[in-house]
C-alpha cells in the first residue's frame, strides 16, 4: 500500500503534512469501550493511520447495538465487541496494529494498559468507569478524551492535558441518585457518531501538535442536537481536586463494577424450584396483560426509572424477570439503590421460563 497516496488528503493539509502523518503513524491510542462512542472514534483513527490502537471491551454485540454502533453487522451478533471491532477495522486499514482486550477495565488492569498507550479515549456510559479512566490516566500521565451522550445531547472535553484540569475537577464525585444510561433513556445513533468522531479529532490534534490545533483542554463542548445549539464552557483546574492535586504515587485506584453482571443471575429452572421467592415481572403493562407467570407481581421497569419506590418485603428472596433478561438486570440495579439487596435476575426472562416448563 502506498502510504502517501492513502493519506494524501490529510497530508496536503498544512497543519498535518508529512511530519504530522509520521506522528500519527507513530502514535498509540487506547479506546475504552467499543460502543456508540468507540465505534466512530475507532473508525476515523484507523482510517487516519494511527499506528497502534487498543480496544478494551468485555461486552458482546447485541441487536439493539446496531442502531448506533456502526462498526458491527448482523452476523457479528454475539461476538465480543473488541474482537468484532478489530475484524472490521483490520479490513479498513490492515497496516494499523490493533490490540484487543476482551475484558472489563478495572483498578487491577487499568494502570498496566494505560502505561502502554499515548492517549486514552473514553467510550463508557457510567460515572464509575469515567472516574477510573480519569484517575488511571493521571497516574500514567496520559491525556483522557471524554465523551458523553444521552438522547439528543452530547458533551466533549480533553482532561489531564499539559497541566489542564481533570474530570474530577468537573465532577468530584458521582451525582446522587440514579443517572440513566443510553439503554434506559435512549439515544439517537447520529449523536453518538458526532461525539465519537469529535473524540477522534481531538486525539489527532493532540498527536499532530500543530500550533493552530487547540485541543479542548480546560473546556467543555456541549451540544443539543434538537436545535444544534452548542456551548463552549470554561473548565478551571481545581487546586483542591481530590485527585489531580495529589502526587501520582498517592492516587489510589478504586473501582466497583457497574456492569449488570454485578446482580446475581439464576436460571429459570432455579426460579421454578424456589417456592418462597417473590417473582416480579418488570415488563410493560401490555406484555404483562398478554401473559405472565402465575403468582408474580407486576412492577414495570419504566415506573422504576421514573422514580417509583415499591414497598417490597425484605424477608424473602426477590427474583426479577422480563422477556429475555436485560430489563430485569436494569430493574435490579434500581431496586438495589433503594436498599433491596436479596435480589436476583432470571436469566433468559419469561422466554426461558416457558421453555423449561
Amino acid at each position: 500500500m502506498n502510504k502517501e497516496r492513502r493519506y494524501e488528503r490529510q497530508i496536503v493539509l498544512p497543519e498535518i503534512g508529512k511530519k504530522g502523518q509520521e506522528r500519527i503513524s507513530g502514535a498509540s491510542v487506547l479506546c475504552v469501550g467499543a460502543g456508540g462512542l468507540g465505534c466512530p472514534s475507532l473508525l476515523y483513527l484507523t482510517a487516519a493511520g494511527v499506528g497502534r490502537i487498543g480496544i478494551i471491551d468485555f461486552d458482546t454485540v447485541d441487536e439493539t447495538n446496531l442502531q448506533r454502533q456502526v462498526l458491527f453487522t448482523v452476523d457479528q451478533i454475539g461476538q465480543n465487541k473488541a474482537e468484532a471491532a478489530k475484524e472490521r477495522l483490520s479490513a479498513l486499514n490492515p497496516e494499523v496494529d490493533i490490540q484487543t482486550y476482551p475484558e472489563e477495565l478495572t483498578d487491577q488492569n487499568a494502570q498496566t494498559l494505560f502505561d502502554n498507550y499515548d492517549i486514552i479515549i473514553d467510550g463508557t456510559d457510567n460515572f464509575v468507569s469515567k472516574f477510573l479512566i480519569n484517575d488511571a490516566a493521571i497516574k500514567a500521565g496520559k491525556p483522557f478524551i471524554y465523551g458523553s451522550i444521552l438522547g439528543f445531547d452530547g458533551q466533549l472535553a480533553v482532561f489531564n492535558y499539559e497541566g489542564g484540569p481533570c474530570y474530577r475537577c468537573l465532577f468530584p464525585e458521582a451525582p446522587k441518585g440514579h443517572v440513566p444510561n443510553c439503554a434506559e433513556a435512549g439515544v439517537i445513533g447520529a449523536v453518538a457518531g458526532m461525539i465519537g468522531t469529535a473524540q477522534a479529532m481531538e486525539a489527532i490534534k493532540i498527536i499532530v501538535s500543530h500550533e493552530s490545533l487547540q485541543p479542548l483542554s480546560g473546556k467543555l463542548w456541549a451540544v443539543d442536537m434538537h436545535s444544534m445549539e452548542s456551548r463552549l464552557l470554561s473548565l478551571p483546574k481545581n487546586p483542591d481536586c481530590p485527585v489531580c492535586s495529589k502526587a501520582k504515587e498517592d492516587i489510589a485506584l478504586q473501582y466497583s463494577s457497574p456492569v449488570c453482571g454485578a446482580i446475581p443471575e439464576i436460571t429459570a429452572q432455579q426460579a421454578r424450584s424456589n417456592k418462597t421467592a417473590l417473582l416480579i415481572d418488570v415488563r410493560e403493562t401490555e406484555e404483562w396483560d398478554a401473559e405472565h407467570i402465575k403468582g408474580a407481581q407486576h412492577i414495570a421497569l419504566s415506573r422504576l426509572m421514573q422514580g417509583y419506590t415499591p414497598d417490597l418485603p425484605t424477608d424473602c428472596k426477590i427474583i426479577l424477570y422480563c422477556q429475555k433478561g436485560k430489563r430485569g438486570q436494569q430493574a435490579a440495579q434500581l431496586l438495589k439503590e433503594h436498599g433491596y439487596l436479596n435480589i436476583s435476575n432470571m436469566a433468559g426472562g419469561y422466554e426461558a421460563w416457558c421453555t423449561c416448563a
